[in-house]
């Protein structure tokens, strides 16, 4: 499970990163009508890639700690999977000696409806940066 979190994670940081540089790519013609029409389907389609890019859990943040004194290793964490609005998912996972449990609260507009932890506030914040 765990990995399949820090997978998932990865693989978002990696498209997140591919889309800011993809964003950063200067336009060299000023003037749409001089663009041959091929161009401008090409156009087209980005601009809708990039409405559709926006629905994309694609903002994510990541908080490791101990969640008890007599646990260490920081293996406790919560992750926020947000998208530009700030819709999405946090979800926590609390280790301790004798047990673990996981929490899946869901995020609308950067809030959440439940009582968040510190961690999962940081975790939100972190991904809203």
């Amino acid at each position: 499970m765990v990995l399949a979190i820090v997978s998932m994670v990865v693989a978002l940081a990696a498209l997140a990163l591919a889309l800011a540089a993809w964003r950063r790519t200067p336009s060299p013609v000023a003037d749409p009508d001089a663009l041959p029409e091929d161009v401008v389907g090409l156009r087209q389609e980005v601009a809708a890639l990039r409405a559709e890019a926006a629905g994309a859990l694609r903002h994510l943040g990541l908080v490791r700690y101990d969640a008890f004194t007599d646990s260490g290793g920081r293996l406790s964490w919560s992750v926020a999977l947000l998208d530009d609005q700030g819709d999405g998912v946090v979800l926590t996972a609390i280790h301790g000696r004798s047990e673990a449990r996981s929490y899946a609260k869901s995020i609308r507009a950067w809030a959440c409806e439940q009582q968040l932890s510190p961690e999962e506030e940081q975790a939100i914040g972190a991904a809203r940066r």
